[in-house]
């Protein structure tokens, strides 16, 4: 009896809510939300789907448990910079990396504007905000924009590289509709078709950081 009990035991610990918590990441990279059921988590984890909800009520929890660890581990790689601009660019990148990494992340924060993930985002800009000097009055609007900003361009980034086929190149899809943007009336888009070549040549990357100066310059200049 001893030894069985002792045998449970090392199993229990074995299957771990940080385990099963991986586990969950990997099966939302391949097979996105709908794959993620208990049955495939079980079968990925080689156990019985009621060892999992020893540890994880439900996919909602284990949805939030998962978005929360994706960007603790994008938090933690942030480095710190002498300034609080560079700061500011460095955390904005990691989200915007760690979402385009795992798209299911940006809906899941979406759904839950307030939860832990989205909090500590929006902590460290925030610390980074009163670096700036921004007066207490601003600082939740300050801090506010630039999360919306990330976290609404990170989401929309991913978004758009589901709607690509593995097989369609990025650059042949951008070069077709910047021919489709310069056909359009001239009379009803005519910036639309001024800016059709900068889509086709733009970065996705630089133009994020590019909107991020922007709001900064918009808070440098109110202070």
């Amino acid at each position: 009896m001893a030894k069985a009990k002792r045998g449970s035991e090392r199993r229990e610990e074995a299957l771990s809510r940080e385990r099963i918590v991986d586990a969950a990441i990997e099966l939302l990279d391949t097979e996105g939300e709908n794959g993620l059921t208990f049955r495939a988590l079980a079968t990925r984890l080689a156990t019985g789907p009621g060892a999992i909800y020893w540890h994880i009520a439900n996919k909602s929890e284990l949805l939030v448990a998962a978005s929360d660890a994706v960007v603790a581990r994008a938090m933690a790689d942030v480095a710190a910079h002498a300034t609080a601009r560079k700061t500011i660019r460095s955390i904005a990148v990691g989200v915007f990396e760690a979402i385009d990494a795992h798209p299911w992340v940006g809906a899941q924060l979406s759904r839950g504007p307030w939860q832990t993930a989205t909090l500590q985002i929006f902590e460290r800009i925030g610390r980074q905000v009163q670096a700036l000097g921004v007066p207490d009055g601003a600082q939740f609007t300050a801090a506010s924009a630039l999360v919306s900003y990330i976290l609404g361009v990170s989401d929309q980034n991913a978004a758009n590289g589901r709607l690509l086929e593995p097989a369609v190149d990025r650059a042949d899809f951008l070069e077709t509709e910047s021919a489709r943007w310069k056909e359009l009336d001239a009379h009803e888009y005519p910036f639309t078709r001024k800016v059709a070549t900068q889509l086709r040549k733009h970065d996705d990357r630089a133009e994020f950081l590019a909107g991020i100066d922007l709001i900064l310059a918009g808070i440098a200049a109110s202070l």
